[in-house]
């Protein structure tokens, strides 16, 4: 199972960082949730602070391109083997920057990743 840290994680149901997090959750994968509310979600409360969470495999983005930048140290530094850029979080600038450093950067929806077996 892939450890995934969901950035831009969110309590409301409406919105698909809550809904990947619900099927990261009944795929078997641990989540991590980074956001802008301490909220409960699925038992696991969002973390406001970056801290340096061990063993992410994957950081799936729900944050967009233009509030991405401060993020970019922080997930050099986590070191995961991949990070998901779902529908509207595009960044080239970001994508070229994870590449250069060894870490797959995938355009792709995490929710269909996962209905397709492919996560």
């Amino acid at each position: 199972m892939k450890k995934t840290l969901i950035i831009g994680a969110s309590n409301n149901p409406d919105r698909y960082a809550y809904k990947a997090a619900e099927r990261l959750l009944e795929h078997g994968h641990e989540i991590e949730l980074l956001g802008l509310k301490a909220v409960e979600v699925f038992g696991k409360t969002v973390d406001t602070e970056r801290k340096m969470y061990t063993g992410i495999d994957t950081v799936t983005l729900y944050v967009g391109p233009k509030n991405q930048p401060e993020y970019y140290d922080y997930v050099l530094s986590l070191k995961p083997n991949r990070v998901v850029f779902n529908p509207g979080t595009e960044n080239e600038a970001f994508e070229s920057l994870l590449t250069k450093n060894g870490i797959v950067a995938e355009e792709a929806c995490t929710l269909v990743l996962l209905g397709t077996g492919q996560y």
